[in-house]
């Protein structure tokens, strides 16, 4: 059976599962209150590092799954998100509008990537 690590374990979730060659992130947020563009950066920033420390990097994302609080944002986001994805390794990726956690928060992405 193949082994799952749980890294930054809260009792209530894991910010990174790693089973087998693949590693799931929880959902990211940015600065609350923060422009939707700075939002999806320091989001995006997040996922680098948590990707890095599980070994990993931007370019082996398999699944991106983006949760706006308004579809109004789509056009901002998606900006940055350009920007950000380099051309030959973009993921698969749903994005949809959602409630998140608190009102102040724009944008939540979850990644699912290749070690």
């Amino acid at each position: 059976m193949t082994q799952i690590e749980r890294m930054h374990s809260t009792g209530r979730m894991s910010r990174i599962v790693i089973h087998g060659e693949t590693i799931y992130l929880c959902g990211q947020v940015g600065e609350a209150g923060a422009s939707v563009a700075d939002q999806t950066r320091q989001t995006l920033a997040k996922i680098e590092g948590l990707l890095a420390e599980a070994g990993s990097d931007k370019t082996k994302i398999l699944q991106a799954i983006i949760w706006l609080a308004s579809m109004d944002d789509f056009a901002e986001m998606n900006a940055v998100w350009d920007d950000w994805v380099l051309p030959g390794t973009e993921p698969a990726r749903a994005c949809g509008e959602a409630a998140l956690a608190r009102p102040e928060l724009k944008v939540e992405i979850t990644i699912t990537a290749a070690r």
